[in-house]
C-alpha cells in the first residue's frame, strides 16, 4: 500500500451500505442492506446461492450502478467517485480472469498495465505480485499449465499487482482441492499480515469463514440475517436452542454450517439460483479445479 493510499484512507471504515437496492427485471437481488466492514478486517459474506452476496461485491466494486449515498468505499461515494473507488480495489471474481494464452507475469503486467500502475514501477510490482503468491518460479510458464490452485494464485497476484486497500474476493477458492485451498488463504493472510489491507469475501465453505474471517454476515433473501463473529453466532444460535429446550447448556457450541442452515432455512432449495448460475458455478469449477 502506497503511503498516499495510507493517508487517503485512515480512521475510515472500508465499506459501508447504507440501505443498499438492486433489482434485476423487478426482482430484488439486494434489499435495503446496511452493512460496514472496518478497516483492516477479514470479512466475509455467506449465504445461499441467490443471496444477493455476489450483486452486493459488484455494486461495491462499482461494476453495477448505485444511487449516491449507498455505498462508500472508504469514504469515497461509488456513485459520485467511481474512478476514486476503483484505485483502492483489487477484485477477483467467481469467473477465471486469467488468460491462458500468456503467461503468469505477462497476465500480472497486464492488470499492472490495466491498474495504471506506473511504467517505472511495473516490473518490480509484478515481481512483487508474484512473489507474495508464490509464483517466481513458475512466472514464464504459460497460465494455461498452471494447475487450478496456482491459477487461482495468479489471479490473487493480479488483483495484488495494484496494491490495494481492500481486497475483494468472490468465491476465491471455488472447484479447488482442500490443499489447494489451505495454499490460496495462506497466501491471502500473509499478504494481509504484511499490508494490513481489508478483505471482503464471499464464501460456500463454512471451514474457511470459521477459520479466516473476523466477523462474518449472513445473507439471505438479500439482507443481513445475522452478523458477528464467527464464535458469536455460534453462541447465539446455542442461546436460542437452550431457551427453546432444543439445547442444554451442556451441549457444544454449534457449528457456522448449523448457524448458517437456521438463517437460511427452507429457503435454501428456493433460493439456489437459476440454471444459468450453476452452469456458471459449474463451468468455472471445472476450469480451475
Amino acid at each position: 500500500m502506497t503511503e498516499d493510499k495510507a493517508e487517503e484512507t485512515s480512521g475510515t471504515d472500508a465499506v459501508t451500505c447504507d440501505g443498499l437496492d438492486y433489482s434485476f427485471n423487478g426482482t430484488k437481488a439486494v434489499d435495503s442492506l446496511d452493512l460496514s466492514v472496518g478497516a483492516g478486517e477479514v470479512f466475509g459474506l455467506l449465504g445461499p446461492n441467490g443471496a444477493g452476496k455476489t450483486t452486493a461485491i459488484r455494486c461495491i466494486t462499482t461494476l453495477l450502478p448505485v444511487p449516491a449515498g449507498m455505498v462508500r468505499v472508504f469514504g469515497h461515494d461509488a456513485a459520485k467517485e467511481p474512478m476514486a473507488v476503483r484505485r483502492l480495489l483489487g477484485y477477483v471474481p467467481q469467473q477465471l480472469s486469467a488468460d491462458a494464452t500468456l503467461t503468469g507475469r505477462e497476465n500480472v503486467t497486464l492488470f499492472a498495465r490495466v491498474f495504471d500502475v506506473p511504467r517505472r514501477e511495473r516490473a518490480e510490482r509484478v515481481a512483487q505480485a508474484l512473489a507474495a503468491v508464490d509464483l517466481t518460479d513458475a512466472a514464464d510458464r504459460m497460465a494455461k499449465t498452471f494447475s487450478g490452485g496456482m491459477i487461482r494464485r495468479l489471479e490473487l497476484a493480479q488483483a495484488l499487482v495494484s496494491a490495494p486497500r481492500l481486497l475483494m474476493l468472490d468465491e476465491p477458492t471455488i472447484g479447488l482441492d482442500p490443499i489447494a485451498r489451505t495454499s490460496v488463504w495462506e497466501h491471502i493472510t500473509a499478504v494481509r499480515k504484511a499490508t494490513g489491507m481489508t478483505v471482503l469475501v464471499t464464501t460456500h465453505y463454512m471451514d474457511e469463514a470459521e477459520q479466516y474471517c473476523d466477523r462474518v454476515a449472513l445473507m439471505h433473501r438479500g439482507r443481513i440475517h445475522a452478523l458477528g463473529t464467527p464464535g458469536e453466532l455460534r453462541g447465539d444460535l446455542r442461546a436460542r436452542r437452550v431457551a427453546s429446550g432444543a439445547a442444554t447448556g451442556k451441549d457444544p457450541l454449534p457449528t457456522l454450517e448449523d448457524v448458517f442452515r437456521d438463517v437460511a432455512g427452507s429457503g435454501l432449495d428456493e433460493e439456489g439460483g437459476d440454471f444459468r448460475d450453476v452452469r456458471t458455478t459449474r463451468r468455472t469449477a471445472s476450469r480451475v479445479g
